[in-house]
């Protein structure tokens, strides 16, 4: 029942929320534009809120450009024809005004979409043509009432292509429209050395208030002008719940100080930073009343001191990641774990050096017994039984592993070999019962994957990532891979590489006949650094999503008491599920519409409806 009234369009509010829940799988979202009307006009804007995503393999979307620099001034359209550019050739035939969408902008993916679709229309003046449109479009964006969600300034690349000149000017120009950015509730900040003028950042503590997630990434020296600006930014914030400290930036915890956000931060991130200069963290860390989770992930100088400051604390340390790039104090990082163990859900050991690292193991297996992800990454043979060890003991609460012997020396194959025959005859009996994540990334050999397959035959893994380490001579481990897990079905994802050194020899998602053949079997074939885990990204995205589908369940049982949460989850698996042919059936009934497939176009013409008689 609750299932065809939310195919037919009755549950207008509760259908909005389901189709959110799939903001982020444009294909499902893409199949959601043929159902009807009201679907079709869900969908579309999640499609085009972000069309300069890096997530879209630029540059998907570059048909947003034309449709939005049809319509010009006379100056404008005259420049524009000064570089060879003849503006009365775009299309305007669109139902959508696609650009008034755009919730969310990155300042580089966006000059690099302007600069790929310039260089189609003309080969001479790119550098001028290219400053020229980005402020036009911005312009633009800006009378068509965009106002940004997410908003991504990098400097560096970005200063690189438009200049000083252009960077100021735009920004001068977002300065008199404030309503462009001061709904934004993600900022990202990416600046360098390169940028020698720093008022830039100035517009968003004047204009943006109600920033909720700030991204901090600063490669540079230490800079008084940028950290009283940083300051006054996170100061004229009355929101936070997140921020994110980045790179190698020598960041000091004085920004948090006398500020609003010692109330509403529930999540700090520190990625890849120096901590020498964070003198005062234990004093912040006492006033922040309502954190939830700290994460920290390939940091350096994670040394006595700091860890000393955290010991001390009078309050929990709600350490949720730890990734170790370096291990400088083994005692003192047992007694950062005694103290925040418990809380830890995401770990990794990145260090290369080996000295320390199984006693390290040894201490995790000790106090961290709720870890979801584990990673070890360039390890030796005396790290792997404590890591079996670990495996077996954390059980059923690991859902992501990561073995990866990342190094690449040929002198060093014998070592490989044995490496890799201890992992495989050893690891597949010690998995939990079912996995989300599996990446294994070392040399194998048939013989011993075959022996993992049968040890684990009874675990199924939703992903599974295999990077094969091809030395002078090497076993096709693809026809095991078909045996054990094509044929079995024991994946829903599977990504495999084959490659020597930094050279890819072979990638099993550019062969197509492969992945047709995969497909009749229920498993989609991924290419491997599409489907391998970014830490950071899987950070941030793995509470977003979970908040996603909290929200969307939490709707369909206040709304309809007559709906069950099981009845919510099967509309969105048969969302996902539902056939062309259904959703031609559908079109033929309802708004027929004719798929474009260009690279994940998605834009609707009039003509595609006149073409079966609908206006």
């Amino acid at each position: 029942m609750a299932c065809s009234k939310i195919f037919s369009g009755n549950m207008p509010e509760l259908t909005s929320k389901i189709i959110q829940y799939l903001q982020y799988d444009h294909l499902a979202l893409h199949s959601c534009i043929f159902v009807n009307r009201l679907w079709c006009r869900i969908a579309i804007p999640l499609l085009w809120e972000d069309p300069f995503s890096k997530k879209l393999k630029l540059p998907k979307n570059q048909n947003i450009l034309e449709p939005s620099l049809y319509k010009l001034n006379e100056d404008d359209k005259t420049r524009l024809n000064e570089f060879g550019i003849n503006n009365e050739t775009f299309s305007l035939n669109t139902l959508f005004n696609y650009s008034s969408f755009i919730k969310c902008l990155d300042t580089y993916t966006f000059v690099y979409s302007v600069k790929k679709w310039i260089k189609t229309k003309i080969s001479v003046n790119i550098m001028e043509s290219t400053k020229f449109i980005f402020m036009l479009l911005i312009k633009i964006f800006i009378e068509n009432g965009i106002s940004l969600h997410t908003f991504e300034v990098e400097v560096p690349i970005t200063l690189s292509v438009i200049g000083d000149k252009c960077f100021n000017s735009t920004f001068e120009l977002i300065l008199k429209n404030p309503n462009f950015i001061n709904n934004v509730k993600n900022l990202i900040l990416h600046f360098s050395e390169r940028m020698e003028n720093m008022e830039f950042l100035e517009r968003f503590y004047y204009n943006c208030n109600s920033i909720s997630s700030l991204h901090i990434l600063a490669s540079m020296d230490e800079d008084e002008q940028v950290e009283k600006n940083l300051s006054q930014i996170i100061k004229s914030q009355q929101n936070l719940k997140k921020i994110s400290f980045e790179y190698h930036f020598e960041y000091t915890l004085n920004y948090l100080k006398d500020s609003y956000c010692l109330n509403t931060l529930k999540t700090i991130i520190f990625y890849g930073i120096r901590f020498n200069s964070m003198v005062d963290f234990k004093e912040v860390f006492e006033q922040l009343n309502v954190l939830e989770s700290v994460h920290i992930l390939d940091c350096y100088s994670l040394n006595s001191v700091i860890i000393e400051q955290i010991i001390n604390l009078s309050k929990p340390f709600k350490l949720k990641s730890l990734f170790i790039n370096e291990i400088l104090d083994i005692k003192s990082l047992e007694s950062l774990l005694q103290k925040s163990g418990d809380y830890i859900e995401y770990f990794g050991l990145r260090s290369r050096s080996h000295a320390s690292k199984q006693q390290l193991l040894e201490v995790i297996k000790r106090y961290c017994t709720r870890i979801k992800f584990f990673e070890l990454f360039e390890f030796d043979k005396k790290e792997l039984w404590p890591t079996f060890d670990l495996i077996e003991d954390v059980g059923q609460n690991l859902n992501f592993i990561s073995i990866d012997l990342h190094e690449f020396y040929i002198y060093q194959l014998d070592h490989d070999t044995e490496l890799s025959s201890i992992i495989l005859q050893n690891l597949g009996q010690i998995l939990p019962h079912k996995l989300e994540y599996l990446n294994l990334a070392f040399k194998i050999n048939t013989n011993d994957l075959g022996i993992f397959f049968k040890n684990s035959q009874n675990i199924f893994i939703k992903k599974l990532l295999i990077k094969n380490k091809i030395y002078n001579e090497s076993e096709d481990i693809l026809p095991y891979i078909k045996e054990y897990v094509m044929k079995e079905k024991r994946v829903m994802y599977l990504a495999m590489e084959e490659s020597f050194g930094d050279e890819k020899k072979k990638n099993l998602f550019s062969l197509e006949d492969e992945v047709k053949e995969f497909q009749l079997h229920n498993i989609k074939i991924q290419n491997y650094n599409d489907l391998l885990i970014d830490i950071y990204d899987f950070v941030n995205e793995n509470k977003r999503e979970v908040v996603g589908r909290r929200n969307a369940g939490n709707l369909a049982t206040k709304l309809y008491e007559n709906s069950t949460p099981e009845e919510v989850v099967d509309v969105i698996s048969k969302l996902r599920k539902e056939s062309s042919e259904d959703m031609n059936k559908r079109m033929d009934k309802r708004i027929e519409l004719i798929e474009r497939k260009s690279n994940g176009n998605y834009e609707i013409t009039k003509s595609d409806c006149q073409q079966r008689g609908k206006k």
